[in-house]
């Protein structure tokens, strides 16, 4: 046994990854004495598992699901939120050569249903007890799941530490390495259901030889002294879960913040050097920065305003900055700047923004104070990056995506839509060659569905969703996201869907900042009770008119919003009106504000 496993450590580590699982072979044998590979937070305390512990538990893992049957091919799914032990799943699954589903925690239980029959899922460990019951009232529905684990002992299926202890005694080297052998780059490493903001969910099969390339393609990316990587996006998201990849392939130490409400707690804890994350959580970070004036007194707060205006004036490339500005932006550095990067306690190389646009100001601001942002573009069908930016001179521009990866082909197509074409390209959509060949032609190029175009540096911008894209009654055109983004930048919008197919004007449905909301009542001596009372004041909506209008200024005619109403709802993944990546579900919006849309062109 021991022989076999020195010529598997010895054949992995000698030549370079073309499986998903190599990454972790290499771990263990490039980083033996780190202290930590993945981390999580458990009862208070930070509980990590260094390399060598990270492979001995995902072999075990492995041997537990070999003992139970799962063979080659065979679909594998888990469904939990981020913490050490999926990354352990995950690569047993890979390294016999099943394929990982990974599901995401917080969808029904009709999309657990469709899901675990449309894959034909074999076994499945459940974080939860809600999601778990959810499983547990499909069974009858799914007739090929056999096996169902949690992660903890809740009395009703087996327990992960039962499967780790079942392959802990039924330990087989020499057949985990047959079976790692028999993998193939070009074999099917996953089926990632899009959670996407319309329709069915799509079980999208990417190879080992698609998520490999990207991490080759990207591993130049990060500094050599970045070593920490913060994650809190969803591992089943593309994004995330390529970053999280990468962080492995570098020697990265991965840690996994609580919840989505601990992280800025988390990252004090941490001291991350890379994180990944989306626009919303951005602006969220942004607002609070840029609200912490607010009872300062008036000298230093005229100090650190003047400070935050610098900053979201930055320009990227060195060049384009001038003598003046840079000594401005080393006293802010001195004054304001280091005092904000200490409290957030970040030492940032890289802070990633993907899955959708980031307001060209934050971008700037990050950058200005310390936290570096490189934004990426792709979709889960790419594996999933197309183009991103990258340490090369403009390859980092404000408003842009960078340069497409290496080994990409990207062209823009005659009606402005993005064709991507390269070994990051999908195997397919899973049992749907229909509709893979609705999106993927036969040359080649994947049809990505959103449009933009080329900067004369060669950068590539998004400018919209082709599908979103609507025409007036007067025959005139409105791109509903590039008026979204902007309106996005007011403190007083949490979000919004601009509406108006087929009418004379363009309206929207507005989901107000109700934090923000409440502190500017309070200084303008204006009651708030509830957010059913305070979307009907008449206060309240006059103060929104005037945001209206001043964003309305920097549009056409056309595409100015004439009418709008606030709803009380906030958005949220709960409600189903926002993806995992926290983006809005349109069709979701204009089915539960119906009626309120009617009234708007009534």
């Amino acid at each position: 046994m021991f022989f076999c496993t020195l010529i598997f450590k010895l054949k992995n580590s000698m030549k370079d990854i073309s499986r998903i699982f190599d990454i972790l072979n290499q771990y263990e044998e490039r980083h033996p004495n780190q202290k930590t590979a993945l981390a999580g937070k458990n009862n208070g305390r930070w509980l990590a598992y260094s390399p060598s512990e990270y492979k001995h538990i995902t072999d075990n893992i492995s041997y537990g699901f070999m003992e139970l049957g799962i063979q080659q091919g065979d679909r594998v799914g888990i469904i939990s939120t981020n913490r050490p032990e999926w990354n352990m799943i995950d690569m047993a699954i890979l390294q016999i050569g099943a394929i990982s589903v990974p599901v995401y925690p917080t969808i029904s239980e009709n999309d657990y249903r469709y899901i675990v029959q449309h894959s034909g899922m074999k076994a499945v460990i459940v974080e939860g007890a809600e999601v778990m019951n959810k499983i547990a009232n499909i069974l009858p529905d799914t007739p090929d799941l056999k096996y169902v684990y949690t992660f903890i002992n809740r009395e009703k299926f087996p327990y992960l530490d039962q499967l780790i202890e079942l392959g802990a005694s039924h330990r087989n080297p020499e057949e985990l390495l047959r079976r790692s052998d028999a993998v193939k780059p070009e074999d099917c490493s996953t089926i990632m259901y899009t959670s996407g903001t319309t329709g069915t969910p799509k079980g999208v099969m990417l190879s080992h030889s698609n998520i490999v390339n990207q991490i080759k393609n990207l591993r130049q990316i990060p500094a050599k002294w970045s070593k920490r990587g913060f994650s809190f996006l969803p591992l089943c998201h593309a994004y995330e879960r390529m970053i999280v990849f990468l962080y492995q392939h570098l020697g990265m130490s991965v840690y996994y913040a609580q919840n989505l409400g601990t992280i800025a707690e988390n990252i004090k804890e941490v001291n991350p050097t890379m994180m990944g994350a989306v626009p919303r959580v951005l602006e969220k970070f942004a607002e609070k920065i840029c609200s912490a004036s607010k009872n300062m007194k008036p000298v230093p707060k005229a100090i650190y305003d003047w400070a935050i205006d610098l900053a979201e004036q930055y320009k990227i490339q060195d060049s384009d900055r001038t003598l003046w500005y840079n000594c401005r932006h080393w006293v802010a550095d001195k004054l304001i700047y280091k005092k904000i990067r200490k409290n957030i306690g970040g030492n940032f190389d890289i802070l990633i923004s993907g899955a959708a646009s980031l307001q060209p100001r934050l971008c700037a601001l990050f950058s200005a104070i310390g936290m570096p942002v490189f934004e990426g573009y792709g979709a889960t069908e790419t594996s999933p990056v197309i183009a991103v930016s990258q340490r090369l001179k403009y390859s980092r521009e404000v408003g842009t995506v960078g340069f497409a990866l290496p080994g990409v082909s990207v062209r823009i197509a005659d009606n402005g839509e993005i064709l991507c074409k390269g070994p990051n390209v999908m195997m397919g959509y899973y049992k749907d060659e229909e509709l893979t060949r609705t999106v993927i032609d036969e040359d080649g190029w994947f049809h990505t569905g959103d449009q933009g175009e080329w900067t004369d540096k060669g950068q590539l911008k998004i400018t919209g969703r082709l599908k979103n894209i609507f025409k007036t009654s007067f025959g005139k055109y409105v791109n509903p996201q590039v008026i979204e983004e902007k309106f996005g930048e007011s403190l007083f919008i949490d979000n919004m869907v601009v509406v108006g197919e087929n009418q004379k004007f363009a309206a929207a449905i507005i989901s107000p900042n109700f934090e923000h909301l409440k502190s500017w009542c309070k200084r303008h001596n204006i009651d708030f009770s509830t957010p059913e009372e305070a979307v009907h004041d008449l206060a309240i909506n006059k103060r929104f008119s005037r945001e209206i209008e001043k964003y309305n200024a920097l549009f056409g005619e056309t595409e100015r919003i004439k009418k709008f109403r606030l709803v009380s709802d906030s958005w949220s993944q709960q409600n189903g009106i926002l993806t995992p990546t926290l983006k809005v579900k349109r069709h979701i919006v204009q089915k539960i504000y119906k009626e309120q849309i009617d009234e708007l062109f009534g």
